[in-house]
């Protein structure tokens, strides 16, 4: 499969799956302020990681339809990410220990993600 096409199509079922989970997690929010606390209303907030199983199938996808190069480059890019949000993270707890408001792990994953992006805006501009 041609790399366009291969990218075409990750984007149709990434996108999906995200529509899927942003949808999931209005319903549940709006539902789940209703309920009393409880199983129910527990299962009801924490049912968007459903959606989130077809976001990473749709990674998992993606990677195994790209060549050889495409899955190095992502794998260093995820691995410095990785080790930069770790780095932070880290920083932080000790920070929080000091005093310093402690943080919700939904600020985890966008920074990874800010990490990730910067090392393949990085490696994009020193190859180009």
């Amino acid at each position: 499969m041609h790399q366009t096409q291969a990218r075409r199509l990750y984007l149709k079922e990434f996108g999906g799956a995200m529509a899927l989970y942003v949808a999931m997690v209005a319903m549940s929010v709006y539902a789940g302020l209703h309920l009393e606390p409880g199983a129910l209303r527990t299962a009801l907030l924490a049912s968007p990681v459903l959606a989130i199983l077809l976001v990473i199938r749709a990674v998992v996808r993606q990677i195994r339809r790209s060549d050889e190069f495409i899955r190095k480059t992502t794998a260093e890019h995820l691995a410095i990410a990785a080790t930069a949000t770790a780095g932070i993270t880290f920083t932080y707890g000790f920070l929080e220990l000091a005093g310093f408001p402690r943080l919700s792990m939904f600020f985890v994953w966008p920074l990874m993600a800010a990490a990730w992006l910067a090392t393949s805006a990085i490696d994009y501009l020193r190859h180009r």
